[in-house]
């Protein structure tokens, strides 16, 4: 009864799918003699670019079987309690990563733009599920869905993946105000924090923040560590003679998430020793008009979009910034309530989101503001002059 084989009718025992299959089989054959013969025949740019689309290509085929498997329902017939389960075991593959495909498999039937990107190679799995998450956040972003599919695969096939993600959550913010809104006030209401000790008095947490509270804790927690990076840097180029490098790296006095634990622990030193005056971390919502028709968004400086009744909580106490675009690249202006290296380089970061070299996706905050054409060769100091770039 147990095993792998099922009864009914395979559809491998079909002449036309079995050469098909063998040809697939053949092709890659050859490509790993190809690379047995030459292990850099295939290592140009466009090369590895032509095989990761093909490689989603094949994904998407294996999807689209493996829910067609799933909805035969011959796994019943030799004991399998569900067809991941079938699929799991007699490919060998974490079950979770079964269970994946099966999901993006039904997700699919309803995308039929989505469903010919990825076909096609040019989405990844990654881009089906984002989408699919958009498309069945509530019954309103479903229906606007059906009205923007295009639009969104044409970011999807157009942006790096990491400003793909940033336009999907733009657009979930004006596909549904209302659901936005409740949103915030449920991740507001699903904050925790767990702090227990164990037997050896080690101490283990646990924690859940809303994006606003969570973007002030990683804040400041992330200017603690770079102190700690920068302190062990120095300790380890003073031994060296030199700036280390490659493996010596790995020699710095502390993990990243020891300097991480250490900061943590420094923010509650800071903490018990601040003046009772001491200004306190707050956020800075920013809020976009103009640039494009989805732009009239409330984001926090990392560029997390946010609903704007999120902010009405903090009014007191948050720094609030206005940029007002005309068109991508022009600056009408910048209003703002704190001096944070000037309203020029804000804007600037805003614009850019993220490092301007195109192989990186450093967020424009952590980054510097640097002349594309040098300030040394004439280069003005202004709004279309500047980019953002990363210490890299």
């Amino acid at each position: 009864m147990w095993g792998c084989a099922v009864t009914g009718s395979s559809t491998l025992t079909d002449p036309c799918v079995l050469s098909e299959v063998a040809r697939l089989r053949a092709a890659i054959d050859a490509l790993a003699a190809l690379h047995d013969r030459d292990p850099g025949l295939l290592a140009a740019g466009d090369d590895v670019v032509a095989l990761w689309r093909e490689l989603s290509r094949l994904d998407a085929m294996v999807c689209r079987q493996a829910g067609a498997f799933a909805r035969r329902g011959e796994w019943v017939t030799v004991g399998a309690r569900n067809p991941e389960a079938w699929i799991a075991t007699c490919s060998r593959v974490e079950r979770r990563q079964a269970r994946r495909r099966l999901r993006v498999s039904e997700m699919l039937r309803a995308m039929d733009l989505v469903d010919e990107a990825f076909v096609a190679g040019l989405l990844s799995i990654e881009h089906v599920e984002v989408l699919a998450h958009a498309r069945n956040r509530s019954k309103a972003t479903a229906a606007a869905f059906g009205r923007d599919e295009q639009l969104l695969v044409s970011w999807a096939t157009a942006e790096p993946f990491h400003r793909f993600r940033h336009l999907v959550d733009e657009w979930l913010l004006h596909a549904d105000e209302d659901d936005a809104e409740d949103r915030a006030a449920r991740q507001h209401a699903q904050r925790r924090m767990h702090l227990s000790q164990s037997f050896e008095n080690q101490w283990f947490g646990d924690l859940v923040l809303d994006p606003v509270n969570g973007e002030i804790l990683n804040a400041t927690l992330t200017r603690i560590t770079t102190e700690l990076f920068e302190l062990d840097w120095a300790v380890t180029k003073r031994l060296l003679g030199r700036d280390p490098t490659g493996i010596e790296l790995a020699e710095l006095a502390r993990t990243p998430a020891q300097r991480r634990a250490d900061a943590l622990v420094e923010m509650a030193r800071r903490a018990e020793t601040a003046p009772t005056n001491a200004r306190t971390p707050r956020p800075l919502f920013t809020v976009l008009v103009g640039e494009q028709s989805f732009a009239r968004v409330c984001e926090l400086a990392s560029g997390t979009i946010v609903a704007p009744g999120a902010v009405a909580g903090w009014l007191n106490d948050a720094l609030l910034e206005r940029i007002v675009f005309d068109g991508p690249n022009r600056v009408l202006s910048v209003g703002h309530q704190r001096s944070f290296r000037g309203a020029l380089r804000r804007a600037i970061e805003v614009r850019d989101r993220s490092c301007t070299n195109p192989y990186c996706d450093t967020p424009a905050h952590l980054c510097d503001i640097d002349h594309v054409q040098p300030h040394a060769m004439g280069g003005p100091t202004t709004f279309t002059n500047g980019r953002a770039v990363c210490g890299f």
